[in-house]
């Protein structure tokens, strides 16, 4: 038997919803559909398919494994493009997740070069600043900032960032020096809806919680970043989304002594090499863009 064939043919059935139907898609007569769906269960010794009068569909044996045969199929249909030459003709679609602020100043501009090389992609971008299931949402690839527990995904560091408090220099002109974390208890902190503190820092090996008090909560990270360098309060923000202004003096990184360890960034992504040539490629290109990017790189 032809396995291969005989996966094309079962994958037709299903999709057609008969055997007749199937038949006429692959250009086969109906006598021979049957012959190769009932060698399938023969050598599975198990039923793939139902058949009534009426419907065809499939057993939950067959439900599991037409799913494999279609990725089996796509897999094999990858190696014969790539062995013949065609690798860049990259095909297909792509979703794409990331914090709102990585994503619009780290990603977006990594996914308009790969759509450009590759034409034939089709990206849809979430970026989110919540956590975004990727099996409900069909999210193919996700950028992590956070420690990530143990799961079935596959996920690939490329580097960490830092939690920063920092604050505008007009306003630390007007509260004094900020040499501790006792000190931040005469400030104001600027929060965002998603994270409200306490604020965690780390003197003497251990961990201290501070909460300042505050007048403003912002439900972007770019609002809270604009309160910062307005003058309103201490925000503490990733290294990432503050560089620049810290960069231009617009904003001043306080207490970075008693910091917490680096956050790690992580390429998060469901079927490891399982995932399809376009999946991969575009996850192989984003990992070795971002490792080196000068602002995830703090360990």
């Amino acid at each position: 038997m032809d396995l291969l064939k005989a996966m094309r043919t079962l994958v037709a059935v299903a999709d057609s919803g008969g055997f007749s139907a199937a038949a006429r898609t692959l250009g086969q007569s109906p006598p021979s559909v049957t012959r190769e769906i009932a060698a399938l269960e023969e050598r599975f010794g198990c039923k793939l398919l139902a058949r009534t009068t009426r419907q065809v569909r499939l057993t939950e044996a067959g439900a599991r494994y037409l799913a494999d045969a279609r990725r089996i199929l796509a897999e094999v249909s990858e190696a014969e493009a790539a062995v013949a030459g065609v690798h860049g003709e990259l095909r297909g679609p792509i979703t794409v997740t990331a914090p709102a602020a990585f994503g619009r100043l780290h990603v977006a501009r990594r996914i308009t070069a790969f759509a450009l090389r590759h034409p034939r992609i089709r990206f849809t971008t979430l970026f989110l600043d919540r956590m975004v299931n990727l099996v409900d949402e069909g999210v193919d690839v996700a950028l992590r900032i956070a420690q990530l527990p143990d799961s079935s995904a596959t996920a690939i560091r490329v580097g960490s960032v830092r939690q920063v408090l920092c604050a505008a220099p007009d306003y630390l002109d007007r509260v004094g020096p900020i040499r501790e974390p006792g000190d931040l208890q005469r400030v104001e902190g600027i929060y965002t809806a998603t994270f409200q503190g306490p604020w965690t820092l780390i003197r003497d090996g251990k961990p201290s919680l501070v909460k300042p008090p505050s007048r403003f909560i912002s439900n972007t990270i770019d609002g809270a970043h604009e309160a910062a360098r307005a003058g309103i309060g201490i925000a503490r923000l990733l290294s990432y989304q503050v560089a620049d202004a810290i960069a231009e003096g617009s904003l001043v990184p306080l207490l970075q002594e008693f910091e917490p360890d680096p956050v790690p960034v992580h390429v998060v992504h469901l079927e490891g090499r399982n995932s399809p040539m376009r999946i991969r490629s575009f996850i192989d290109y984003l990992v070795e863009e971002l490792r080196q990017e000068p602002v995830l790189r703090n360990d």
